[in-house]
C-alpha cells in the first residue's frame, strides 16, 4: 500500500485512501481514518483485489479471506460490507484464448452464484468489471437489491443512461451503508431509472461500447483526413481555375466560398449523424462517416442556396447558426449526440460525459461568434445602418446568440463547462462592443478579460448553494475549495495543460500558429495579405469578429486542462470560414452593412487599423 500511495502522488489527484475501510463519519479531508479496526465498523475482504479495496492508508485490512471458494456463510454474513475478488479474465486472443476466457467467465459465474445464495434477503449485490485486457472497453456494472429492479443504472457524474464511473461505486457503497461521502470526494450516488424493453436496453449498452471503439480506432485518421481533404479541395480549385482574368478569379473565389462552407459544415454533420443509431447497425464506422458527409452537404447546400447567399457573412453565419443550435440544443437536452463522434466525448477517456468537450469547444465558440456577427449585421441592416435604434437592434440580436451559446455550455444544469465559459464570454463581449461602436479602453478591456471568470464563479456558487440546478463539476469545485481540495485540482489541470503541448507531433506548432494568426489579423497590410486587407476594408465587423474568435481560441487553450486541442481542432473550422467570407466579399465587390451611428460620426471602428 505505501508503494501504491507513492506512485499515485505523481498524478496530483490527492486521493483519500481507505474511504471504504473508514466507514465512520468524518467531515473534512484532514480528518482521516488511520485503522479500520478503530472505527467500530465491520468489513470483510475476500481475495487480493478486495483487500486493496478495503485496506486503509497503511495497508491494514480488518477481516480477510484468501479466496471466494474459502468463504463460509458466516464470513459472508458477518459484516455489513463484503467485497469479493473473483479474479481476472484472460485475454481472448486466438482460439485457445477464447476458450480460456469462456472457462474463466463460467468459473466466476459459478462463484458469484454460490456467494449470492448465501447472502441474506434485502442485500444489495454489485457485480463490477473493474479491468481491461488488450484493449479498453466499457465494462459491465450490474446492481441488484432494494431500489434496483428491472431498470437502467444512472449517475449524476455521467448524466447518461446506463453509464457510471468507477469512483461512483465508493460514494454509492457509503450511501447504502448510511454513511455520507466526505465533502470534496469525487463520485456520485448510483441510482436506477426506467429502461423500457430489455432487448432495447441491451442493444443500447452494446452500442455505447461500439461507439467508443469506433471513436478510439478512427478519430486520429478522421482528423488527418479532414485536414488533408481541406487542403486538397482548395488546391484543386486553385489548379483547375487558375488564371488572372476576371471570370477565372470570380469562379475561383466562388469555389473557395463553397469549399469553405462545406468544410465548416462537417462538425455539425458529425453530431447530426448520431440522430440515427449508427452504433447498433451494421458497419457502424462507415455509416457514421457517410452520414456525417451527407449532413454536411445538406447544411452547405442550404447555406449557399438560401436568401442570405449574397451576404458575405450569410453562408458562414448560417453554418455557425446550425452548429451552435445542434450542439447547444443537444447539451441542453442531455448530450445524447456528444458521445462517440469524432468531435464528441470519449466514454473510454471518461473525462466528460455531457456538455461541450475540448475537441469541439473551439468550433462551437467560433460558430457562435460567426452567427452573432451575422445576426448583428442583419439587424443593423434592418435598422438602416445609421441610427441609434439600428445599433441597439444589432447589439440585441448578437447578444441573444451569445446568451444562448454561453448558457448552453456553461449553465450547471446543461454543459457546466468551466474553461469554455471563461474563454467565450470575453470574445462575445468584444464583438458586442464593436457592434455598439464602443472603444476598448484599458478599464473596459480589463473587465472583458475577467468577465468569463466572474460568470463561472457565479454559476459555481449558484450550483453549490442551490443543488436543484443539478450536480456538476462546476459546483463540485466550490465544495473542494471550501474543504481544502481546490489546490490539487488546479495543479492537476495546469500540469495536464502544460503536458498537452508535447503530447503529439503537431501540438508544439499550435502556439506558433496562434501567434501567426494573431499577427495576420492585427497587421494584414504589413504582411502583404492583400485579400484580407481588402476584406477588412469592405466589412468593418470582420476584423472584430476574427479578433474575438482568436481571443476565445487562445483563452480556451489556457483555461482548459487539455487546452491545446481547442485551437488545434478549431483552426481547421475557422480558416475555411474566413476564406469563404473573404472570397464572398471579393466576389460581391461592395461594402456590406454600414457601421453603427457612433462610428459613422467619426469614431474609428474597434480593431480597425489607424
Amino acid at each position: 500500500m505505501p508503494r501504491l500511495v507513492a506512485d499515485n502522488q505523481h498524478f496530483s489527484y490527492d486521493p483519500q485512501w481507505g474511504l471504504l475501510a473508514c466507514q465512520g463519519r468524518y467531515l473534512t479531508r484532514l480528518t482521516r481514518c488511520s485503522s479500520p479496526a478503530g472505527t467500530g465498523k465491520c468489513s470483510t475482504a475476500i481475495g487480493p483485489g478486495a483487500a486493496i479495496a478495503l485496506a486503509d492508508a497503511q495497508g491494514e485490512v480488518a477481516s480477510y479471506v484468501p479466496g471466494a471458494g474459502a468463504a463460509s456463510r458466516s464470513e459472508l454474513n458477518r459484516c455489513a460490507l463484503t467485497v469479493v475478488d473473483l479474479g481476472a479474465l484472460p485475454t481472448a486472443a486466438g482460439a485457445s484464448g477464447g476458450v480460456a476466457r469462456a472457462r474463466a467467465v463460467h468459473a466466476a459465474d459459478l462463484a458469484a452464484g454460490r456467494i449470492i445464495a448465501e447472502l441474506p434477503a434485502g442485500a444489495i449485490i454489485v457485480a463490477a468489471g473493474m479491468g481491461d485486457d488488450t484493449a479498453p472497453h466499457l465494462r459491465a456494472l450490474v446492481i441488484s437489491g432494494p431500489g434496483f429492479r428491472s431498470g437502467l443504472l444512472a449517475a449524476p457524474s455521467t448524466r447518461q443512461p446506463g453509464m457510471a464511473v468507477i469512483v461512483d461505486l465508493t460514494s454509492s457503497v457509503r450511501g447504502w451503508l448510511g454513511r455520507p461521502t466526505p465533502a470534496g470526494v469525487v463520485g456520485s450516488q448510483i441510482s436506477s431509472t426506467r429502461r423500457g424493453a430489455l432487448s432495447a436496453a441491451v442493444r443500447t449498452l452494446i452500442g455505447q461500447d461500439t461507439a467508443a471503439q469506433v471513436q478510439r480506432s478512427t478519430i486520429g485518421w478522421f482528423f488527418v483526413g479532414y485536414w488533408l481533404a481541406e487542403g486538397v479541395l482548395f488546391g484543386l480549385i486553385t489548379l483547375m481555375l487558375q488564371g488572372s482574368d476576371r471570370d477565372r478569379q470570380r469562379r475561383r473565389r466562388t469555389g473557395y466560398m463553397a469549399a469553405g462552407v462545406l468544410a465548416g459544415a462537417v462538425p455539425a454533420g458529425t453530431f447530426l449523424a448520431s440522430v440515427v443509431p449508427w452504433p447498433q447497425l451494421p458497419h457502424p464506422a462507415l455509416l457514421l462517416y457517410a452520414l456525417s458527409v451527407a449532413w454536411a452537404a445538406v447544411i452547405a447546400a442550404a447555406a449557399l442556396a438560401g436568401p442570405w447567399r449574397r451576404d458575405p457573412f450569410g453562408p458562414p453565419g448560417f453554418v455557425g447558426a446550425v452548429t451552435v443550435a445542434v450542439i447547444g440544443l443537444d447539451v441542453m437536452t442531455g448530450s445524447r449526440l456528444q458521445l462517440g463522434g469524432p468531435f464528441g466525448l470519449s466514454a473510454l477517456e471518461a473525462g466528460r460525459f455531457y456538455g461541450v468537450g475540448n475537441d469541439v469547444l473551439g468550433v462551437y465558440a467560433a460558430a457562435g461568434i460567426l452567427c452573432a456577427a451575422w445576426a448583428g449585421l442583419a439587424a443593423l441592416g434592418r435598422g438602416g445602418g445609421g441610427g441609434g435604434g439600428g445599433s441597439r437592434r444589432g447589439v440585441a440580436a448578437a447578444a441573444a446568440v451569445a446568451l444562448f451559446t454561453v448558457i448552453a455550455s456553461g449553465w450547471p444544469g446543461f454543459g457546466a463547462k468551466v474553461g469554455g465559459t471563461i474563454a467565450m464570454v470575453p470574445g462575445f463581449l468584444l464583438l458586442l462592443a464593436a457592434i455598439a461602436g464602443l472603444r476598448i479602453t484599458v478599464r473596459r478591456g480589463s473587465l472583458i478579460g475577467v468577465s468569463g471568470l466572474l460568470l463561472v464563479t457565479a454559476f459555481a456558487l449558484i450550483n453549490y448553494f442551490l443543488p436543484a440546478t443539478g450536480p456538476s463539476d462546476i459546483g463540485g469545485f466550490v465544495g473542494h475549495a471550501l474543504h481544502g481540495g481546490a489546490g490539487s485540482i488546479l495543479q492537476r489541470k495546469i500540469t495536464s495543460n502544460a503536458g498537452s503541448l508535447t503530447q503529439t507531433w503537431y501540438t508544439p506548432a499550435v502556439p506558433v500558429a496562434a501567434v501567426v494568426t494573431g499577427l495576420m489579423i492585427a497587421w494584414p497590410g504589413r504582411l502583404r495579405l492583400t485579400a484580407l486587407t481588402d476584406a477588412f476594408g469592405r466589412a468593418w465587423l470582420l476584423r472584430p469578429a476574427l479578433t474575438a474568435i482568436w481571443l476565445v481560441e487562445v483563452l480556451g487553450c489556457l483555461a482548459d486542462d487539455y487546452g491545446v486541442i481547442v485551437a488545434a481542432i478549431g483552426l481547421p473550422f475557422v480558416l475555411p470560414q474566413v476564406i469563404a467570407m473573404v472570397s464572398g466579399l471579393a466576389v460581391g465587390g461592395r461594402d456590406v452593412t454600414p457601421e453603427p451611428a457612433t462610428q459613422a460620426r467619426g469614431a474609428p471602428a474597434p480593431g480597425r487599423a489607424g
